[in-house]
């Protein structure tokens, strides 16, 4: 069984790690405590506090095995290999739509650190599936569900 490539920068290999980290140190702990707290008020058979602290430990697991094998499929895009020239993961990209007021500016990202919220849009993201590649200067048609967009790129940093 293969599994999916996960790209990511340097940051979000942190923030992974950071997270896992903690999930495996603090929120087991947490939760361990909490279902041994449980089973101290006796019938787990109508319980609710053992049942949710299990419902829990059964997600933090879930989590913990998800992040671990993103990490083992890891390609790490490191700042040489960010291209100045076209769009690529990693690139910082200045957007203009055209007819549109404000320029956009985002990071392209893999998906597993995409935060639109905080301007990183993924790879596999309409806009970004669409501008990787291109140059400054460059125009390009981004189809996203409201109907197809035009961008200018105006600056790759």
């Amino acid at each position: 069984m293969s599994s999916k490539e996960v790209i990511l920068t340097q940051s979000g290999l942190k923030k992974l790690e950071e997270e896992l980290a903690y999930l495996k140190s603090v929120k087991r702990r947490e939760v361990a405590a909490r279902i041994k707290t449980a089973i101290s008020f006796g019938d787990l058979s109508e319980n609710a506090e053992y049942d949710n602290a299990k419902n829990e430990q059964a997600f933090i697991e879930g989590k913990i095995i998800t992040l671990e094998k993103m990490l083992r499929n890891t390609r790490l895009i490191e700042d040489d290999e960010v291209s100045r020239d076209t769009v690529g993961v990693g690139s910082t990209v200045r957007l203009q739509e055209i007819g549109g007021e404000e320029p956009l500016e985002f990071t392209i990202v893999g998906t597993a650190e995409s935060d639109p919220a905080n301007n990183r849009i993924s790879n596999e993201s309409p806009v970004g599936r669409a501008i990787l590649g291109f140059s400054a200067g460059s125009e390009v048609d981004v189809k996203a569900p409201a109907g197809t967009i035009k961008y200018k790129i105006l600056e790759i940093k």
